[in-house]
């Protein structure tokens, strides 16, 4: 059986996640207790489901320790099991919470809002490890969908690599496990001819090659991933995100995230994704 859990903060995009795996013909379970979870996927394994999407219930602090256990017994079970974990900054889950005038799961009438996610967000750092991570603080819905339809589709044996163009005005991705600042690169925003295109543009890569700067910075980023990517692997990773940066996250970002994407894709199962791109392209 192919098993997606998701789990994450609360009111970082969870349903979303959930609801896009029902569409997709996935058997659902929301806000699943931890402790259920071998009785439920034995249940389901017995009703011959093929494909199930479980939301995890992860808010009691001294169930989360067996969770590492609990994965390795059904990944020895044969069944294809994926986590995804949802995050965002505290600002975006303020606000969320806000618009939707929803409770905190945690709140107890004693801490506020801002100190009910920090507390989330250290009971679950740990499970953040083990799982496929999302920064949802400046994905829309529909690209939310998109990406969480990537993560399913992608065949799962052995490390999956993720390259992530973003840009620094709008903060590093919280999901980033090794990041690249390529600001001190030439910068295409600043011709006109250039500035409405993107690094997916063959105008704006062959601009970036000209400059022997890129060249260099692209050779010394792949020999990096390439002689690390081994010790990721050796650590039992299943996932590793490289986000690479630059001011608007439109031109270098998203040139080197192709690159590398380009470099790595026999090495490894790669993704690449470019945040402000996506947030600027209409739904579907």
């Amino acid at each position: 059986m192919q098993l997606i859990l998701i789990t994450g903060l609360s009111g970082s995009g969870k349903s979303v996640a959930l609801h896009v795996l029902e569409d997709s013909g996935y058997y659902y379970v929301d806000n699943l207790p931890l402790k259920l979870l071998p009785q439920t996927v034995d249940v389901l394994a017995a009703g011959r489901q093929a494909r199930a999407a479980l939301s995890l219930d992860m808010r009691r602090a001294d169930e989360l320790a067996g969770l590492p256990a609990q994965l390795e017994a059904l990944r020895r079970g044969g069944h294809d099991v994926r986590v995804l974990f949802l995050e965002a900054r505290t600002d975006t889950l303020i606000q969320r919470f806000s618009e939707t005038r929803r409770r905190h799961p945690l709140a107890d009438g004693k801490l506020t809002l801002t100190e009910c996610i920090e507390r989330e967000r250290e009971l679950l750092a740990e499970i953040a490890d083990l799982a496929h991570r999302v920064d949802t603080s400046d994905l829309s819905p529909s690209t939310l969908r998109s990406w969480v339809k990537d993560f399913v589709e992608l065949p799962h044996t052995g490390l999956t690599l993720l390259f992530e163009s973003f840009g620094f005005k709008r903060s590093v991705p919280l999901n980033a496990d090794l990041v690249f600042d390529v600001r001190c690169l030439p910068n295409p925003h600043y011709d006109p001819r250039l500035r409405p295109l993107t690094g997916r543009d063959p105008a704006v890569v062959q601009f970036l090659c000209a400059d022997p700067s890129t060249c260099k910075m692209l050779e010394d980023i792949k020999r990096f991933v390439d002689d690390w990517l081994p010790a990721y692997e050796r650590d039992n990773r299943s996932y590793l995100t490289v986000a690479i940066g630059c001011t608007g996250g439109q031109h270098r970002s998203v040139y080197f995230a192709e690159a590398l994407a380009g470099f790595f894709r026999d090495r490894a199962r790669v993704l690449v994704r470019h945040r402000e791109i996506m947030r600027r392209e209409p739904a579907d």
